[in-house]
């Protein structure tokens, strides 16, 4: 039953070094870890019901003699937890404890004494049942993500045995001799089945990485940057929440800065993505070179780039030939496109440099001339599949004469079509690449429902509630 708690949890137990700022900070209300609560204890019914117990074999004493009983196929029939909770407990462990849980159990049996035997079947209600168990999840970086077995107990009140024979005169005075096995039974069967259960989610454990590859260019580092902060109300996890170029874990020029998730309970999750997390992608892709690109003749969508275009504003370009000839423009960015989140406003500013080249026909290439730019945008923000996506819009474009082969020429007059080439050949691209998205630390088939993203002063806000879809397992025997 641990597992959705596990899942919406997880995410503080991913090993690292506990230092720095986190660059993305992760809020479990007390609503999530009802809902936890609630859909993991569906599972540890449904599981719970599915269950076949070893058989039973043994005696009891009887005056002078023994009562031999065997008792075989034995399965649980219906399960009630009315009362469970899960709480946290400093150095990271984790308290289950189930209250007055009863259980009904269907069986057969045979009883053998020296004077007469029975056999039939038989059904058992066992009540007031409580169950307390700890488990710890290690924060070290000596291995994978972990979660281990450290305690468990086991008590059990009222056991109510009915039993269907042939002597039935003599059945409830077999029934004692019943119970102690069947409790002896319970004890030592509950807690090695909570340990195979949590052995299933350290596994689902294991499986996940701290680290995920965002696209071929990036990846995210999601591992602790400090320990779990429990408070009455909610859990805070902080984690590191760094873009690095994919293979190569390179320190950012950036800093993280300090933030605080507002004191918000309306939603089952909180996720709190700082500017420093953008910094750092930003960092991340300028570092691999994704800011820039070219536009040639071949790639352009809605005309054809040639000297003509530039030759009727430009003159000394009209010179190169009476035909014209197709226009290349590379563009790069000079600097690390500054990242600025303020309230309700995503900005994205860019600064690098456009040189337009002539294709010559012996098909070697002229520099033209350089421009500076400066490209001022802005980023709407939305969640789709799991992933944080962004769409830009672009605000406003600045640009210098940096060089000219070409001679001086006045900059204002070319405004208008380069800006109509970055509107239509620019952004389109960079949505596109947008548009896969980032995605968002894994809760292990928790699926994120109705999330609200809001955009504050250094840090964008996901409110969400969650969904835990139930992956089945193939069927094990114990």
């Amino acid at each position: 039953m641990l597992k959705i708690c596990c899942s919406l949890l997880l995410l503080s137990l991913l090993s690292g070094q506990l230092t720095a700022n986190p660059g993305l900070k992760v809020r479990i209300t007390q609503k999530g870890l009802e809902y936890a609560k609630e859909v993991g204890l569906e599972i540890l019914k449904q599981n719970m019901e599915k269950e076949h117990f070893p058989d039973l074999t043994g005696h009891e004493k009887f005056g002078l003699g023994n009562v031999k009983y065997n008792i075989s196929r034995i399965h649980v029939t219906a399960v009630e937890l009315p009362s469970a909770s899960i709480s946290l407990l400093p150095e990271s462990g984790i308290k289950l404890v189930i209250g007055n849980a009863s259980l009904t159990i269907d069986m057969n049996w045979n009883i053998r004494t020296w004077i007469f035997k029975d056999s039939g079947r038989g059904t058992v209600h066992i009540s007031k049942v409580f169950v307390t168990v700890i488990f710890s999840t290690p924060l070290d970086n000596t291995g994978p993500t972990s979660i281990s077995f450290t305690s468990c107990q086991t008590t059990s009140g009222d056991i109510d045995i009915k039993l269907n024979g042939k002597t039935g005169f003599l059945h409830n005075f077999f029934i004692k001799y019943l119970k102690k096995p069947i409790h002896r039974s319970l004890v030592t069967n509950s807690c090695p089945n909570i340990r195979a259960g949590i052995q299933l989610i350290d596994e689902d454990l294991r499986s996940l990485n701290a680290v995920m590859q965002i696209d071929d260019l990036a990846e995210v580092d999601y591992s602790l940057s400090s320990s779990p902060a429990v408070f009455r109300p909610f859990i805070d996890l902080d984690l590191k929440g760094v873009v690095f170029p994919a293979g190569n874990y390179t320190d950012s020029p950036y800093m993280a800065a300090s933030f605080t998730i507002p004191d918000q309970s309306d939603s089952m999750l909180y996720l709190a993505i700082s500017e420093y997390f953008f910094q750092t992608s930003s960092f991340a892709y300028y570092t691999a070179g994704a800011f820039n690109m070219t536009i040639a003749e071949e790639t352009c969508s809605y005309f054809n780039i040639n000297t003509e275009i530039f030759g009727s504003i430009i003159p000394e370009v009209a010179k190169y030939s009476v035909a014209p000839y197709p226009v290349m423009l590379k563009l790069m960015s000079t600097e690390i496109p500054i990242i600025s989140l303020q309230r309700d406003s995503f900005m994205v500013q860019i600064q690098g440099s456009m040189e337009v080249l002539a294709v010559l026909p012996d098909l070697t290439i002229q520099s033209l001339f350089t421009l500076n730019i400066v490209v001022n945008t802005s980023i709407s923000l939305n969640i789709f599949d799991q992933k944080l996506m962004g769409s830009l819009c672009l605000n406003r474009i600045q640009f210098s004469l940096a060089h000219s082969n070409v001679g001086s020429f006045e900059v204002l007059l070319l405004e208008n079509i380069l800006s109509y080439i970055l509107q239509t050949e620019v952004i389109p691209s960079a949505n596109a690449k947008l548009s896969k998205g980032f995605p968002l630390p894994n809760l292990a088939n928790v699926i994120l429902t109705r999330p609200h993203i809001t955009i504050e002063e250094g840090y964008v806000l996901i409110s969400t509630d969650v969904r835990y879809k139930h992956q089945r397992r193939k069927e094990t025997t114990c």
